[in-house]
């Protein structure tokens, strides 16, 4: 079944008397349950492209469809209400908040959400059972590794049971070896709780882990040759344009 649908999507941004098109006409169906890596040069769209997914950005032209929900014409609340319970968010730096300990910032999305605290409860410690960090629930960000932190985000991205989890260079801030865990953790979490995944990355590496790689280049949408679930290290596929 296709999830999301994204149907000839230009963005547009004006920098002084420049006109910077980082997505254009660009097309792409997701289906549920797939992992999807996207990788390209600094600049070229991926971040663009994610937060369009997320209804964090609307395009200049073209439709996003979100399990039919048609996310460029929501309004700005609808928008808000829609991204909390349909789209989880995996950032490169963490994003933690420092106050909260590690169960306080998984919590946090599903307080956007009504539902009360049991539930709320139950749903935290599935997520942190699933990134194995049941034992860390109490403490700080400055009390975790950065794998650990990256895990609570991933924990915080999945606790609402999204439709869609975007992830924006997963591992960019992580040495070799703690990436090789987030990367096959991200990998774990799709085939066993069936989770849609689309990563943004620059590493190769990290891109074959993936079941499908695509890559942005001069706003356009190319796609290398099918391969299966790689494990970081093997060889790179070929390339064949979308």
């Amino acid at each position: 079944m296709t999830l999301v649908q994204i149907n000839n999507v230009t963005k547009r941004y004006h920098k002084g008397g420049e006109t910077i098109t980082p997505l254009d006409g660009v097309s792409l169906d997701i289906a549920a349950g797939e992992f999807l890596s996207l990788m390209g040069a600094s600049g070229t769209g991926k971040s663009t492209l994610l937060n369009l997914i997320a209804g964090i950005d609307k395009p200049d032209g073209g439709s996003i469809l979100v399990d039919g929900a048609d996310v460029p014409r929501m309004s700005r609340a609808a928008t808000a209400k829609w991204r909390a319970a349909n789209i989880g968010y995996v950032f490169q730096t963490h994003n933690l908040i420092p106050v909260l300990t590690a169960y306080e910032n998984v919590e946090l999305p599903l307080l956007l959400l009504p539902m009360g605290r049991s539930e709320r409860r139950r749903r935290v410690n599935v997520a942190l059972q699933a990134v194995d960090l049941t034992d860390r629930a109490g403490h700080y960000p400055r009390q975790l590794s950065g794998g650990q932190e990256q895990r609570v985000g991933i924990a915080r991205a999945i606790v609402a049971h999204p439709k869609v989890v975007v992830a924006d260079e997963p591992t960019g801030d992580l040495d070799p070896e703690t990436s090789d865990q987030i990367l096959h953790l991200l990998k774990r979490l799709n085939a066993e709780l069936d989770i849609t995944l689309l990563m943004v990355t620059h590493d190769r590496e990290a891109a074959v882990v993936a079941g499908r790689q695509l890559t942005l280049d001069h706003g356009k949408l190319i796609e290398l040759t099918e391969t299966s679930a790689a494990e970081p290290g093997d060889a790179p596929p070929g390339v064949a344009t979308l």
